[in-house]
């Protein structure tokens, strides 16, 4: 099993959920994070003064998946997030040791 973790834009979350539900991926953990990349922010104007917004709003998606369906989520995530401008974001896949259901005790794939 994978967990992946997506950094998107928040305008692009309803699209990217879309088309994972199409793609069968049921269960999204989605948050809302505030980061920084290459983009290091952007300067704004507020009451005559200027200051820099160093913290981006930004979507965390976390996805746990199967060995097989991780290809398909990656280029799904892709294909919906992409702009083709800078700040659209980042995919990590993560290796998953276990996974429990709480309510059942269900291990594995099972508790996905």
């Amino acid at each position: 099993m994978k967990k992946v973790e997506a950094i998107i834009k928040p305008f692009k979350l309803d699209e990217v959920k879309d088309k994972l539900n199409e793609i069968g991926i049921k269960g999204i953990t989605v948050s809302e994070v505030k980061g920084f990349g290459r983009q290091k922010g952007h300067t704004e104007l507020y009451r005559g003064a200027e200051y820099v917004v160093d913290f981006l709003p930004k979507i965390k998606m976390e996805i746990i998946v199967s060995d097989t369906q991780v290809e398909d989520v990656i280029n799904t995530i892709m294909q919906a997030a992409q702009t083709g401008r800078i700040g659209d974001g980042k995919i990590f896949v993560i290796d998953l040791q276990d996974t429990v259901r709480i309510r059942t005790g269900e291990r594995g794939e099972d508790a996905v």
